[in-house]
């Protein structure tokens, strides 16, 4: 009975963190309102928003009224707690957030469902016609992916987290605890974070960026978040300038914030030495010659043409961001195969991308090399084998070389799954490896089989594989097969 009572006060304390989190989110969602001391002329969109964001807001209040009640200071939040935390706020969250996009432009639920996944995953993929959609809608797209990018639940709780908050922290895919206390690596990520969108801001601007179209894709570009204002994304300025800026915004916003505050410190030998840097610099050295000389050639026969379009490409497709300067429709077979490998890839561990991350794929081929390495060694030798993470030395150990194998086995396994079911709706099986690759690594790069037009089934699978792929396959599993176990034990207890 003590178990079960304690059992209780936890779920008490879920409800009170996941109603401070969807509060947050109504904040959120009324932010855009801001924008209307420069676009006056789109008030009558107002309500709309403070609909969705009171609605939102008061839902919040009652579940942390609720768990209020039972509160406990101080405790540690599980991951398996803090899963379920994560994964009802994002819920929560999604649903609210969704109510502009049915009630403004009168898109369906599954259309809207589709778009506010796509914003809050930072993946990119939109079914939003940006050419007639108000500047609000297009600013509160923005909004999402730059919270989202950054961590949704991280962020509402930045000053609330217990210094035993580190269950939460980790079930938002993060594990990159800057400083000791989970609070001040949660603020300190905020600082960076938001330093480089203000930055990216004024360097878009004065390389000929409209400011509002500055604003958002700074956010877009440092949340690896890939929503733009126009229909052709990045390639619509055609400026050399602004793609050099979101080159740099990319490149940022995929790296690890613990090697952030590495680089930040003025350790730039370490910078260098960790393990996604030195994976990154040798994808871009090896794949842009690749994609140049053996595929694009033809299309691009002008050298500095070809490197401008194929670097960018490369580098949006390992961010995950999304932006584009070409229709991938008009590429060679190689060269679109090329990026799904990319984009299966992914950015850094503890950034705002996604993919398998840059962190696995290096240790499980290092792995290998230290299984080679080991056979010939001595027979006594002993071996320890590291990597730069941050600004310390690694260790890893074979549990760490088991956990990264089952989770790249469980990502492939859910991406033939996505693609099997676009290929049964009668999509190629390379452009079905390409959009879903796109939708589960939360890249928001397309061929071109996502449109409003698209089946019901196909905009389903690519929502559910956006969500996948941006909280985490086992941080689901963790919070699902909690809730069953807890449920059952109590039902059993009464």
């Amino acid at each position: 009975m003590k178990y079960k009572n304690l059992l209780i006060s936890r779920y008490f304390l879920i409800s009170k963190y996941t109603g401070t989190i969807i509060m947050f989110a109504g904040g959120a969602i009324l932010s855009p309102l801001l924008f209307l001391m420069a676009y006056p002329e789109e008030a009558s969109l107002a309500p709309h928003f403070l609909l969705a964001g009171g609605l939102s807001i008061l839902a919040g209040l009652v579940l942390f009224i609720y768990g209020n009640k039972h509160q406990e200071e101080d405790v540690e939040l599980s991951l398996n707690e803090g899963s379920i935390i994560v994964i009802f706020s994002w819920l929560g969250a999604i649903f609210f957030s969704a109510l502009p996009f049915i009630t403004i432009l009168d898109m369906s639920w599954t259309h809207s469902i589709f778009e506010v996944v796509s914003g809050w995953t930072t993946t990119g993929l939109s079914l939003v016609d940006v050419t007639t959609a108000p500047k609000l809608i297009l600013i509160w797209r923005s909004i999402m992916q730059f919270f989202g990018g950054a961590g949704l639940a991280v962020i509402a709780l930045s000053s609330l987290l217990p210094v035993h908050g580190m269950g939460l922290y980790m079930a938002e895919a993060r594990s990159d605890k800057l400083l000791p206390h989970v609070k001040r690596s949660t603020m300190l990520i905020m600082k960076i974070y938001t330093f480089y969108t203000v930055a990216g801001i004024f360097l878009y601007y004065f390389s000929g960026m409209p400011m509002f179209d500055s604003i958002n894709h700074s956010m877009a570009a440092i949340s690896t978040g890939g929503f733009s204002t126009q229909p052709d994304s990045i390639g619509h300025y055609n400026s050399l300038s602004i793609e050099v800026v979101t080159i740099i915004l990319m490149f940022l916003g995929t790296i690890n914030f613990a090697t952030h505050y590495t680089l930040l410190k003025g350790k730039i030998k370490t910078f260098f030495k960790n393990a996604e840097i030195r994976l990154m610099i040798t994808l871009f050295t090896l794949l842009t010659p690749i994609l140049m000389f053996f595929s694009l050639n033809a299309l691009y026969p002008k050298l500095s043409e070809n490197f401008r379009i194929t670097f960018f490409q490369i580098i949006t497709a390992l961010s995950t961001t999304g932006f584009s300067t070409i229709a991938f429709a008009g590429w060679p077979l190689f060269a679109n195969f090329l990026i799904i490998l990319i984009m299966l890839v992914g950015g850094g561990t503890g950034s705002t991308a996604g993919g398998i991350k840059q962190y696995r794929i290096y240790l499980i081929f290092k792995s290998i090399y230290w299984e080679i390495k080991e056979q010939f060694l001595p027979r006594r030798s002993v071996s320890s084998n590291y990597l730069w993470r941050g600004e310390n030395k690694f260790y890893v150990k074979d549990h760490h070389i088991k956990d990264v194998a089952n989770y790249i086995i469980l990502y492939l396994f859910t991406f033939f799954a996505g693609v099997a079911i676009h290929t049964a709706y009668g999509y190629s099986l390379l452009d079905s490896m390409f959009e879903f690759g796109s939708a589960l690594g939360t890249v928001g790069l397309s061929i071109g089989l996502i449109s409003p037009e698209a089946p019901t089934g196909i905009i389903w699978t690519q929502t559910i594989g956006m969500f996948l792929g941006r909280l985490e396959f086992f941080i689901i599993l963790y919070a699902g097969i909690k809730l069953v176990k807890d449920g059952v034990y109590i039902s059993k207890h009464d």
